[in-house]
């Protein structure tokens, strides 16, 4: 039987154009029932319908669908790469738009701009990212969903911007104008450990996914929690610490400190692991 979200106008249609907000909130009590029959009936119609791989899972069996959602992998699963003079990728992802923020402007897709201060939601933050490398790393929703450090850093602050929660995926990003202006999203703010250069990680909501936990803040990041928030913080963490977790797919956007380079033959459309190298300082690229 063919997959009918795999055509693109389908696909929009069938995750975009029915209430949002109300389907993801639906969707995140279905998925945090604990039956395990149920779970492995909800697990048995993924799988119909992705290539979700569990192969390299702590756990082989859950007592909900959210618990595979967030599951955690076995030691060793992500080795991190972490040479000198390098950030490794947060997340398992697929590189998307990527380019240098000359003028305030990041690409989701072709002829689709965005404007760095609408993301930030501060023209004083965005200001420190001008000439920054970023990189789009989406999430598929059978992927691996929690997030790490990508270098040895200090986190200051975490800005908070509720907001909608349309779909992620291609389909919508070539037709919704300022998609990720528009979505949920956490800025975390982050600074090299070695070099004190700046760097951020916009984590981006999405549809059945506007849920942001965050290991290092006692805070639960969803669609009730209104309004921009700013959350101090004075978090330590090394390279590959777990950051923390998305309840499905979604987006990590990196802005990497300024001057840094996408590292080596990285290009649109290729898939990265969380731990292997994204980012290259000048003397390094």
């Amino acid at each position: 039987m063919p997959n009918p979200l795999s055509h693109p106008a389908v696909n929009f249609v069938l995750t975009n154009r029915l209430p949002r907000t109300l389907c993801t909130i639906a969707f995140g009590k279905l998925s945090h029932i604990r039956h395990p029959v149920l779970a492995r009936l909800m697990i048995a119609i993924w799988r119909r319908f992705s290539d979700l791989d569990l192969s390299d899972s702590l756990r082989q069996s859950f007592d909900s669908l959210h618990e595979c959602f967030i599951r955690e992998l076995k030691p060793g699963a992500r080795p991190i790469l972490g040479e000198p003079g390098t950030m490794s990728s947060p997340c398992d992802a697929i590189i998307g738009t990527h380019g240098v923020i000359d003028d305030m402007t990041l690409l989701q897709a072709k002829s689709m701009p965005y404007r760095l201060d609408e993301l930030l939601g501060s023209a004083e933050s965005a200001a420190r990212y001008r000439g920054a490398t970023y990189v789009t790393l989406r999430l598929t929703a059978q992927m691996y969903h929690r997030f790490h450090s990508p270098t040895a850093c200090r986190i200051g602050r975490v800005d908070y911007l509720s907001g909608d929660c349309w779909n992620v995926n291609p389909p919508a990003l070539d037709r919704v104008p300022r998609l990720f202006c528009r979505n949920e999203r956490a800025v975390i703010h982050g600074e090299v450990g070695e070099s004190g250069e700046r760097f951020a990680l916009v984590a981006v909501a999405a549809i059945l996914v506007a849920s942001i936990r965050l290991k290092f803040a006692d805070v639960l990041l969803h669609l009730r929690y209104r309004g921009i928030n700013p959350i101090a913080c004075n978090h330590h963490a090394n390279r590959g610490d777990e950051l923390g977790w998305f309840e499905h797919g979604s987006t990590i956007i990196v802005l990497g400190p300024i001057g840094w380079k996408l590292a080596g033959s990285l290009e649109t459309g290729v898939r990265i692991r969380m731990g292997e190298v994204l980012l290259a300082a000048p003397r390094q690229a």
